[in-house]
This record gives C-alpha cells, sequence and structure tokens, in this order.
C-alpha cells in the first residue's frame, strides 16, 4: 500500500493542533490561578511536553498500540529503538506514516498527564510532579490507552466506544487528580480564603487555544479525511456552543450575573463531555450533550466544597464529570445511522440498554484503575522524596520557592529577570509594592468566579 498523502497531510495538520493544546491548557490554568503560583502551573504543562515525548517513543507506544493483551501491547512491536521508515511502516489502511500516528497519539499522553496538573497548585512540589508523571504515564495511561484504543480489555473485549479520549483522556486524568488531591491535602487556608483567578484574560485566551485544537483531537482521530470526520468537527463546535450557554444559563440564574471565567470553563466542560462521542451521535444530540454537560458541571464544581477536597482548577468538575457524561451518552444517543462502529443503537434513539451498560462499565474500570494506582503513586512520593512543599513557602509562593522565578516582576531596576520592563520604563515612577507575608503579588483585575 503507498502513503495516502491526503491523510497524512490532514493527521500531520491534526498533531500540531493537538500539541497546541498543551500551552492552551498552561495559560487556562496560569490564568485561573493565583499570580504567585502561575509559573509553576505553566511548568507542569510543559514539563509534560518534554517527559512523554521521551516515554512515548521509547515504550508508551507499544504498550498502548501493540498487538495482543488485554491490559499491555506487545513491549518490543514498537519499541523506540527501532526505525520505521520503509514503505510498508504504515499504520493498517490509512495510508499514514507510522511515525505520524505515533507523533499524533503522543500528544493525546502528553495534555492526558497536564490535565491532571490543575488540582494540585499551590502546594506540588515539581520533582515530585515529574516522578508522579513519568510514574502514572507509564502504569496508568499507557495501558489504559491499549484498553481503550488498542485492541484491549475495554474495547476490544467489553465493546464500549471511546472516539477520542472520554475515558482514556478525561475520566483517567479526572480520577488521577481526585486521588493526588486526597493524598496532598487541602491548600494553606483553603476554603476560608479567596483563591480568585488571577487573570481572566488569559484564562479565555487559554481557551480558545484549547477549542482550535480539539478540532484536531476530535476529527483527527478519524486518521482519515471523510464524512466522519465532518461529523466530528461539527459535533466538537455545537456541541462546545451549547455547553458555553448552558453554564453561564446556570451562573446566571444562581448567581445574578453571567462571567467570562463561566463562558470559558462551560467551553472546556463541552469539549470534554463531546469527545468520547463527537462520532457517534447526531448533531442535535451533540446539542443536547453540551447544554447538559455545561450546566451540571457548573454545578458539579461546587461538589467539593461539600466534600472537602481542595481540587484547585476544578479538574474534577470539570473533567471527570464532563468525561462521564460524554461516555454515557454514547449510550443513550448512540447511533449505527451516524456510525458503523455502533452495533446498537442507544437507549433513547429505539435501542436498549446494553451499550449504555457497555460504556459504564468502561468508565467504571478506568475511574477505579486510574485512581488506585494514583493514589497509591503518591503516597510513595510523599513518604520518599516529599510531593508537598512546606507551608511557608507555599504562602510566599510556589513559583519563587520551586522555580526562582516570578510571573510578574515590575521592578523598576534592571536585573536577570524584568530588566525588559525596567528599560522600557515600566513602574519607574513608583516602585511596586512589596508583597505582605502571605500575600499576592500585585495582579491584573480578578474575577470573583473560580472555576476550571
Amino acid at each position: 500500500m503507498e502513503i495516502d498523502t491526503g491523510n497524512t497531510a490532514w493527521l500531520l495538520v491534526s498533531t500540531a493542533l493537538v500539541l497546541l493544546m498543551t500551552p492552551g491548557l498552561a495559560l487556562f490554568y496560569g490564568g485561573l490561578n493565583r499570580s504567585k503560583g502561575m509559573l509553576n502551573m505553566m511548568m507542569m504543562s510543559f514539563s509534560s511536553i518534554g517527559l512523554i515525548s521521551i516515554l512515548w517513543l521509547f515504550y508508551g507506544f507499544t504498550v498502548a498500540f501493540g498487538e495482543g493483551g488485554k491490559l499491555w501491547g506487545d513491549l518490543g512491536q514498537y519499541l523506540g529503538t527501532k526505525t520505521f521508515v520503509g514503505e510498508s511502516d504504515l499504520w493498517g489502511e490509512t495510508g499514514i506514516p507510522l511515525y505520524v500516528f505515533i507523533a499524533f497519539q503522543m500528544m493525546f499522553a502528553i495534555i492526558t498527564v497536564a490535565l491532571i496538573s490543575g488540582a494540585l497548585s499551590d502546594r506540588t512540589k515539581f520533582a515530585g510532579w515529574l516522578v508522579f508523571a513519568a510514574g502514572w504515564a507509564t502504569l496508568v495511561y499507557f495501558p489504559v490507552a491499549h484498553m481503550v484504543w488498542g485492541g484491549g480489555l475495554i474495547g476490544g473485549n467489553i465493546g464500549a466506544l471511546d472516539f477520542a479520549g472520554g475515558t482514556a483522556v478525561h475520566i483517567n486524568a479526572g480520577a488521577a487528580a481526585l486521588a493526588l488531591v486526597l493524598v496532598l491535602g487541602k491548600r494553606v487556608g483553603w476554603p476560608r480564603e479567596s483563591a480568585k483567578p488571577h487573570n481572566v484574560p488569559l484564562v479565555a485566551l487559554g481557551a480558545g487555544l484549547l477549542w482550535f485544537g480539539w478540532f484536531g483531537f476530535n476529527a483527527g482521530s478519524e486518521l482519515t479525511a471523510d464524512g466522519v470526520t465532518a461529523l466530528a468537527f461539527i459535533n466538537t463546535q455545537v456541541a462546545t456552543a451549547a455547553a458555553l450557554l448552558g453554564w453561564i444559563v446556570v451562573e446566571w440564574v444562581r448567581d445574578g450575573k453571567p462571567t467570562l471565567v463561566g463562558a470559558s470553563s462551560g467551553a472546556v466542560a463541552g469539549l470534554v463531555a463531546i469527545t468520547p462521542a463527537c462520532a457517534f451521535i447526531t448533531p442535535a444530540a451533540s446539542v443536547l450533550l453540551g447544554l447538559v454537560a455545561g450546566a451540571v458541571c457548573a454545578l458539579a464544581v461546587g461538589l467539593k466544597y461539600r466534600f472537602g477536597y481542595d481540587d484547585s482548577l476544578d479538574v474534577v468538575g470539570v473533567h471527570f464529570v464532563g468525561g462521564w457524561i460524554g461516555c454515557l451518552w454514547i449510550g443513550l444517543f448512540g447511533t449505527a445511522s451516524v456510525s458503523s462502529l455502533v452495533a446498537s443503537d442507544g437507549l433513547l434513539v429505539g435501542g436498549d440498554a446494553t451499550l449504555l451498560g457497555k460504556q459504564a462499565l468502561g468508565a467504571l474500570i478506568v475511574t477505579v484503575y486510574s485512581f488506585a494506582v494514583a493514589y497509591g503513586l503518591g503516597l510513595v512520593i510523599d513518604k520518599t522524596i516529599g510531593f508537598r512543599i512546606s507551608a511557608e513557602a507555599e504562602v510566599d509562593g510556589i513559583d519563587v520557592a520551586e522555580h526562582a522565578e516570578s510571573a510578574y516582576d515590575l521592578s523598576p531596576t534592571t536585573g536577570s529577570s524584568g530588566g525588559a520592563f525596567a528599560m522600557a520604563g515600566i513602574g519607574a515612577t513608583k516602585p511596586a509594592p512589596e508583597p505582605t507575608d502571605g500575600a499576592e503579588e500585585p495582579a491584573a483585575p480578578v474575577s470573583e468566579k473560580v472555576a476550571g
């Protein structure tokens, strides 16, 4: 079989779009965070790009997509020490070079790990994060990807459907985030002290980049440019739009005013929910999915106050809850009229509960497995090298404590950082006040809402 240049070009573009999502996530999380922890928050995303890329190349891909096994693929089939540049080194019947598919799936692994970091802001040692990221990717993400997409237990044996990552990405990351939140404990002063987003425009910019990149995430998962690609593309747009509206309606009714943070968070909730279902349901069902996901996730972010777990940027409320909604939606509205992969129609479109049961079982397996391994791994790290920074460092600011830099240096004098501000004359007439113990650095106006 020869290389299909059209399919290859589309997947190369999709791969770049998915990679862009992780810097977009860094901006989204960074804006939602307090100013004194913004760089640490962004570093956890950027470090995921570096670390997971290498692990995926050498053994992650072969674990996830190697043939055979319910939990693990053939460890030697696609080992990264081999070279795949021959005419026969194509992925399936798509006509796409193997390396392009490896790169495309690499970006999924990267952002899945990065998603977890939003729950851990302001209190996590960077070294502990790197050890966790490597261990969780190896023990959880790689085998779960095999179980869902590589012909393993969930996709191959149970028959649960997940087009682009509702279980493998969002439920997986959300369950791990909840586990780590319980290991690390609450931030100093939470929930008494307000932890407002310090830069709302960055939140919106990050959400916009995520929305843009998500077309590669969802529509790219078809691998070829065909009618299913078009369906996934339009479903991604309308579900996200509806979720944005659903979230701000809840805010409007509950709080009296809609917010930009809410609109941005609603868009992300819609992107999460449509991910597993985008190729299995109609556009009308996608709109309804978006409305439900936006409203339910807007309510779910408040659960942390009721149950007392400090999920800083609402990874659980958005990604875990949104992922579950999207996976179950397939069992309710999935239809063979739009995809031959749907063996039996969903419960609300003329079918029975068979598909719904498969979807629930697949999501439950990922939830339990990811939570258990993440919790155990977190405890081991905490008891050995330590996972949480000191209370003093947390109050003073994790950026300085862990990275010796800060996001906003408005000093009027030149130095190793912030010199560009000083040379431009910014802040030269009146020095910025020094933050008092426990107070945040001067920052942009903040929103009264916290969501993620």
